[in-house]
């Protein structure tokens, strides 16, 4: 039989205060390099080359 997790209630999980504008900056800058880094190793498959697969 499984347990029921419990709820939290709050508004924050971390720290008691908001975010600087360094750290803002920081988490900017970490997803601007992850989603450069998942367009990269994704390569993009055009309807042209589906087509061509396809026929081959």
């Amino acid at each position: 039989m499984k347990n029921k997790a419990k709820e939290l209630d709050v508004d924050f999980i971390g720290g008691q205060g908001s975010l600087t504008k360094e750290e803002q900056q920081k988490i900017s800058e970490y997803i601007k390099t992850q989603k450069q880094q998942q367009t990269k190793t994704r390569p993009r498959v055009t309807k042209k080359l589906q087509r061509k697969k396809a026929l081959v």
